[in-house]
């Protein structure tokens, strides 16, 4: 190769190192053995310096201590395979001098023959959107918990009148499990509504989104039997939003 062509592999070389560089997130490249290899100006800045030098460093240091095992046997598993890594997340300690959540967008490093020699990944901090979710997870778990302990049979159904959640009261009142009963519509489960209680007028899924409603209904059961029952039902409302994202159903056995 003369000293022209050289030059000319190397600049477009020098470029994309610039570019990487100056890349706004985290990009680092580790080798076959977990070592960094490579850290733009990002990672850099993000790195905390009571760790020492960030190049040379096992990645693995880096991260919280119940994660540093099964990251370390992913990664030398892809190593292994070859395999397109996916996303992964983990908690690393930076310059904040806390565990942050980062998501870490990756690619396998070939060598000339193809095989696996490292890995380069570009990090992106979900900190606070991992908080969120976390949060979001415990509510709605605390509140799946609340109406599972509910006596009274409760049925949510979305806007269009389709049952995605019922309690154990639901189950033991109509005889369906819950997996029997999430899909099916109001209707399919009350054929027969009066209100307001001992009324003739049937009211449709418009009104019960209209406005909290209160009457009596004919529910279906498994085994085919219509089960009379008291039903009071309330919009569900984004609390967001303020728009109506389905029905709340209370229903008492009526004898």
């Amino acid at each position: 190769m003369n000293q022209s062509t050289a030059n000319f592999g190397a600049a477009p070389q020098c470029a994309l190192s610039r570019e990487i560089d100056e890349l706004p997130l985290p990009y680092v490249e580790i080798d076959a053995h977990g070592l960094i290899t490579r850290a733009n100006r990002a990672a850099l800045a993000l790195h905390h310096p009571g760790q020492g030098e960030l190049i040379g460093k096992s990645g693995w240091d880096l991260m919280a201590v119940d994660e540093k095992d099964r990251s370390s046997a992913a990664f030398l598993s892809l190593m292994e395979s070859g395999e397109d890594p996916p996303v992964m997340t983990r908690s690393i300690f930076d310059r904040s001098g806390s565990f942050r959540t980062y998501e870490f967008h990756r690619s396998v490093i070939r060598d000339l023959v193809g095989n696996p020699a490292g890995m380069r990944m570009v990090c992106v901090d979900v900190t606070e959107t991992a908080r969120a979710l976390d949060e979001a997870r415990r509510e709605q778990q605390w509140l799946e918990c609340a109406m599972m302990s509910l006596a009274e049979a409760v049925i949510l159904t979305d806007i269009l009148g389709i049952v995605r959640s019922a309690n154990p009261a639901a189950e033991e009142l109509s005889g369906w499990p819950a997996c029997g009963l999430i899909g099916k519509t109001i209707d399919e489960l009350l054929p027969t509504q009066a209100f307001p209680p001992g009324g003739s007028a049937f009211l449709d899924l418009r009104a019960l989104l209209d406005q909290p409603c209160k009457g009596t209904a004919g529910l279906f059961t498994r085994v085919g039997e219509v089960v009379r029952v008291e039903i009071s039902t309330s919009p569900i409302l984004d609390k967001q939003s303020g728009s109506i994202s389905g029905v709340a159903a209370l229903l008492r056995k009526v004898d």
